[in-house]
């Protein structure tokens, strides 16, 4: 036909390969995605709106989590010495127990337990103050004598350094503090006030002790009137579990205490070093304070090692404090602490950090302790979620709100096995009870 031009029958497109056929008009190539289905739509609708109301949640507990921070960040100084109050009940109310169960009257056995400690604490100050002021003199000497080998020791090898350089340095370093002579007067006067604030908190936390020992067992009858029938068995559970594990940490803390004191008092009382006593009571007791009190209890040791004994002895020393405290910190605590308050040893670590950091030595000390509340409130509602009755405390009783014409009480009724599954508390007779103040 004229004005037309076909292609030879033997060539083809440029655009199309020669092994696959040329694709029809208005027909495209196949892919290897899904088909999409007519209910992609709605259920793309779902999910989205699934995520932004699970966002809206999430914010929302974000949110009230940090309110509640800042609140109990602005509360904290009421807070602190209630905290400390509660530990130092959990040591004190065995022996005030055991006296109410004889017969005491409450405020009698409180303060009968609470004077015994401050006896028992005043004992061991006069137990280790006297070897401490016999052997003073002999320790200032000792310092002027180990001043005088530090002297011999930097003007010798391999240091080398001449009398003059360390008179220079010791010049220095005191034209240093005479410049920073105002800044060392602020230090001293907040470190003054701290101290203040912090003997402040100790009275405050020991008259709530007191208070704590004499009312206590009230508190968790009163707390569950406070809140119904429904929710009472709940309170009780819950307020004993916490209880118990306060407690467990207390026990937990002084074995962690007692094995740092021994071993460190067993290391200075083989190489002869002076004060073993004191320093055993001071290692002991520094244990309650982490980080800073083992620091603080392992410095004394050396420096008294290298006063009294020379530089070897207190690199020994030195040696043996690193040792036992690394044991203690990375492998005892953990698993003592992990095991009593049912935490991983992981946690507990990750949990002494972030306390640290948050709040420095008291985040540290209270951390595990917080930590394992949290725990303890978790696997309740995990446990009442699962239908698996938390309620029902280990003695197979579940407490009870029974109300009379003299207030309310809290009664332990025993659990049938086929009950135990029940939301609702089963009416009966309780074989226990406790009177709640109204």
């Amino acid at each position: 036909m004229p004005g037309r031009t076909d292609p030879p029958p033997d060539e083809t497109p440029d655009d199309v390969e020669p092994d696959q056929p040329t694709p029809d008009a208005g027909v495209q190539p196949a892919t290897h995605a899904p088909a999409p289905t007519d209910e992609r739509g709605e259920r793309m609708r779902r999910a989205s709106r699934a995520v932004a109301v699970a966002s809206a949640e999430l914010l929302l507990v974000a949110g009230g989590v940090i309110v509640l921070g800042y609140v109990l960040g602005k509360l904290w100084v009421v807070l602190l010495p209630v905290v400390l109050g509660l530990l130092f009940t959990t040591v004190l109310w065995p022996p005030t127990r055991f006296l109410r169960n004889h017969g005491w009257p409450s405020a009698l056995a409180a303060l009968t337990v609470l004077l015994t400690f401050f006896a028992a604490f005043a004992g061991i100050i006069a137990l280790i103050a006297p070897p401490v002021v016999q052997q003073v003199e002999e320790l200032a000497d000792g310092v002027s004598v180990g001043l005088e080998q530090l002297q011999d020791w930097l003007t010798g090898p391999p240091f080398n350094l001449g009398e003059e350089q360390i008179g220079n340095a010791v010049d220095q370093a005191i034209n240093t503090i005479q410049g920073n002579a105002q800044n060392i007067a602020q230090y001293a006067v907040t470190g003054a006030t701290a101290i203040g604030g912090a003997l402040i908190n100790l009275v405050l936390a020991l008259v709530l002790t007191f208070f704590f020992l004499k009312d206590g067992p009230r508190w968790v009858p009163w707390l569950a009137a406070q809140t119904g029938p429904p929710a009472a068995p709940h309170v009780a559970a819950l307020s004993y579990k916490t209880w118990s594990t306060l407690s467990e940490f207390i026990r937990q803390q002084a074995l962690v205490g007692f094995f740092d004191a021994f071993f460190i008092a067993l290391g200075l009382w083989i190489l002869g070093v002076p004060l073993v006593l004191p320093l055993a009571v001071l290692t002991f007791f520094g244990a309650f304070i982490p980080i800073i009190g083992a620091f603080v209890a392992g410095g004394f040791a050396v420096l008294i090692a290298l006063v009294d004994s020379g530089f070897t002895t207190a690199l020994i020393v030195l040696g043996i404090v690193i040792l036992v405290q690394q044991i203690e910190g990375n492998i005892l605590q953990p698993i003592l602490q992990g095991r009593g308050l049912n935490l991983h040893a992981a946690v507990v670590i990750l949990a002494v950090t972030a306390g640290a950091s948050l709040a420095g030595i008291i985040g540290a000390f209270l951390a595990v302790p917080v930590t394992a509340l949290i725990a303890v409130a978790y696997r309740y509602g995990r446990d009442q979620l699962d239908g698996k009755s938390p309620e029902v405390l280990p003695d197979g009783t579940r407490a009870q709100i029974v109300p009379d014409e003299t207030g309310a009480h809290l009664t332990h009724e025993p659990v049938a096995p086929a009950q135990e599954g029940d939301a609702e508390p089963q009416p009966g007779e309780g074989d226990r009870e406790e009177r709640a103040t109204r």
